[in-house]
Parts: C-alpha cells; structure tokens; sequence
C-alpha cells in the first residue's frame, strides 16, 4: 500500500469538511492527478459531491459494516494506479459508537497510516484552538496528524493569534486559513447537502470548493503530506471475477434514486450481472432483464413525477407478481407501497406493498443498524446477522391490510416500526437498512442467484 493519501477530519459536524475534500479532489483532478476519493461513514450524498470533484466514484470506508480486512482491501483495490486518495472523515475525528471509538475516524487513519489534517470551525474562539488540537494531538498519540486548516476566521489578528498559538503548543504547520465565507454554494437540507443530482448549480459548487481551496490553503505543503505517507503490506485475498454476465438487472437511476454504493454495483456485476439503469420518472421498465434493484433517494420530492408514469409503476407491479426478484432500499421501500403523503398531498404509487408512507419533520431512523434474519425471503438465509445503516424522514402512516410479512427482526435502529424491518412479498424484499456489498459479501451473489433462477423460468 503506497499511494499517496490524506485523510480530511474536523473536532465535529459541519466544519467544512465536504467542502475542503471536494476542493481539493477538483484541484487535483484539473492538474490531472487520477484523484479517488472516499467518504469515512456510510454517507450519500457527500459521495455524491466527492465522485463530482474528484471525476471519479467516491468508495466507501467504514468500520461498522465492514471489518478491518474488507477496508483494506477495498482501498487496495481502488487505489492500484491513483495519484492520490482523498478520504473525508465523518463528525469528529474520535467520534464512534463506543468509548473507544472503535470506528472511528481516527482508527481509519491509523489503519491505513494515513496523514489526518484537522479542520477547526474558529468562531468565536481563539488561544482556546490550539487546546482543542493539543488534546486531540495526545487523546491517542498514534493517530498521525500533520497539520490544521483553520475555518471561519473573523480577522487578521484572529487568525495570527490562533496560528502562534497552534505553532507553539501544537507544533503543527497550519496549512490554510479560510476566512467567513457568506456565499458558500453547497445549499442544505434535511438530510446533510442537497445531492448534487438534484442542485441546479451543481458545478458551479464544485468550481466554487476549488477556488476557496486555491485561494486559502497550501496545496503544495498538503499534497507533500500525501506523498510522504508510510508504506505498508498486508494479506491480499482478490476477489474473484465472472467475466460473462449471466443477468440483467435492472437499476433504477435517477434524481429521485441515486444513493448507491459503487461497491454494490460492481459486486453485481463481478457475480455476473449486467446493469441495465433506467429512470422511475421517463422511462418504461427494460426489456428482459431478470431481476431489479432500487436504491435509496428522495422519492416524496419527486412524488408527482413518479405518480406520473403510471405504464412504469404498473409494469413493475406486474412482473412482480410473476416472481421477478427486486431488492429495494430506504426510498425504493416508499415507491413500492401504495402512497406516498408529501406536502399534503398523497401521490399513488407501485403498490406492492400495502402501505402508505407520510414524511416527518424529524428523523425516524438515523444511524447505523443490526437486523436478523428472522423468516423466509429470497436474499438471506435465516439466522444471518446483517450490519448497515439507515436515515429517513419517511415512516408507515398507514397499513391498508393486516397481513405484514417482516423478513428482519432489528436488534440496532428503527427500521419500520422499532422492532421490524424487511418488508417481503414474493420475490420482494424492501428494507429501510441500506447493506454494503463489502460488508455483505453473499449479498450480490444471492441478488444474481435469484435473477439467474427467475431467468431459468422465464425459459421454461
């Protein structure tokens, strides 16, 4: 493991931290560096906006739903001929779910000996910055940081006492320093950034990040940080490829369904998929494909587009009623119930299932989640311990029949009422927990069993 790397990290939520990774990424992808970027945590949305900047699918890193080997591997694998990788940690550099902060951003750097740099939101707040550093500095002494960029400088003599500060109880170089910015392109939203599917300026932002980052930090100081990252061996296990694809699967990709893992999509293709994407909104359902997979998204601001085309939302109906295999996530739960309430307003829609989803004004699920497979279903054997996440707004106001058939019993989260999540009809599975096929392993391959045995009937 040689690449060059570094590892964007900050003492908390909103410190700029998308917005640096992102900047960076696009300045080093206009150099023409292959740049790959990746997000510490199961964010989408902030891949979103780093596979934007960068040119490249942002990869996941997370040490939850995915075990020490799996991480290295994954970034072994993604980053064989990268010039540089840009990791971007999530909320505080030691925040975890235990006192140990075993998946931590800080465990993520030391796993991959990767340079951290630490972002500082300084408002209001000066001599007290270099305390902040200092703590986190000897908080684990193993956790490799090389330096700070300070945020949300007030004045000169702000930013010169908070840098003297820094350089003389942290001895750490500052590599920039960003003043208030009050026209910041990256607009916000209930959950996090607005995806740049659905921004209208979305390579302006992108263009906006670069330039704040050319302006106000050392590039030269931070990319020799990357490059002097230590190199290390481990165990290597490749992951074996089918190079013919055996299946179609369709994938619905759109403004309303876009939150994907790279991972998981590659997963299905090396157990020997074809990816057919498509969009709920224009399109009709492919041809002969032989299983579906609809990711997570923001299907209530799209609910009148979706309601819309209704050959679509039949079709699917349809052709699961025949036994083809669809594995949904989070946001393709709320387009196979039967409603969806937005905005006062109820839009119809697949109706595979019988319920009918409203849209809080607070999280109903947030976090990452534990779920066992408790009854039959066409992706998992009974008495699998399955780890991911979930965050929605969404909930069941409504179930328009009594019969429920829950595929998981939720030992960590909400899922769909507290104590189930999985939603099964058929061939059907709709979950709010959102897998990563890293994590998962058997995941994908039970996906392209499924679609090879619906194909094997379609023939006979």
């Amino acid at each position: 493991m040689s690449c060059p790397r570094v590892i964007i990290a900050g003492l908390g939520g909103d410190t700029g931290k998308t917005v640096i990774s992102v900047g960076l990424c696009r300045v080093w992808f206009e150099q023409g560096k292959k740049v790959i970027p990746f997000k510490k945590g199961p964010d989408y949305i902030d891949m979103g906006w780093l596979t934007l900047g960068g040119g490249h699918p942002c990869y996941n890193l997370d040490l939850f739903f995915m075990n020490k080997s799996q991480v290295l591997l994954s970034f072994y694998l993604h980053t064989k001929k990268a010039d540089i990788a840009v990791i971007e940690g999530n909320r505080g550099l030691y925040d975890g779910l235990d006192i140990k902060g075993t998946v931590s951003t800080a465990e993520l750097a030391k796993l991959l000996k990767a340079p951290v740099i630490l972002i500082v939101n300084c408002t209001k707040v000066t001599r007290t910055v270099a305390a902040l550093v200092f703590g986190c500095q000897h908080f684990d002494s193993k956790v490799p940081i090389k330096g700070v960029i300070l945020n949300n400088l007030a004045r000169l003599r702000h930013e010169n006492i908070i840098k003297e500060s820094i350089k003389k109880y942290c001895n750490l170089p500052v590599l920039g320093a960003i003043p208030r910015l009050k026209h910041i392109t990256f607009p916000g939203r209930h959950l996090g950034l607005v995806p740049p599917q659905e921004h209208p300026k979305a390579r302006e932002a992108i263009q906006s990040a670069a330039e704040i980052v050319k302006k106000y930090l050392d590039l030269e100081k931070i990319f020799q940080i990357a490059t002097k990252a230590p190199s290390f061996s481990f165990p290597v296990k490749e992951i074996s490829q089918i190079n013919k694809a055996q299946v179609k699967i369709g994938v619905i990709r759109d403004s309303a369904f876009h939150f994907y893992y790279p991972e998981n999509l590659e997963a299905l293709k090396r157990a020997g998929a074809e990816i057919v994407e498509f969009s709920a909104i224009d399109d009709k359902l492919p041809n002969d494909i032989d299983g579906l997979y609809i990711g997570g998204g923001f299907p209530e601001t799209h609910a009148d587009a979706l309601a819309a085309n209704v050959s679509l939302r039949r079709a699917i109906k349809e052709i699961a009623e025949s036994g083809l295999p669809i594995y949904a996530e989070c946001g393709g739960l709320m387009y196979l119930g039967e409603k969806i309430i937005w905005q006062e307003k109820t839009y119809p829609m697949v109706g595979i299932f019988p319920i009918v989803l409203g849209i809080s004004k607070v999280p109903q699920g947030h976090g990452y989640t534990i779920v066992e497979v408790v009854s039959q279903n066409p992706f998992f054997k009974v008495g699998e311990v399955l780890k991911g996440h979930e965050f929605h707004y969404s909930y069941v106001s409504e179930w328009t029949k009594k019969e429920k058939h829950f595929a998981f019993s939720v030992k960590k989260g909400y899922g769909i009422d507290g104590k189930h999540d999985g939603l099964c009809y058929k061939n059907v599975l709709a979950s709010y927990t959102h897998l990563h096929a890293l994590g998962t392993e058997k995941w994908a391959e039970s996906v392209v069993k499924q679609a090879f045995n619906y194909q094997l009937r379609k023939v006979h």
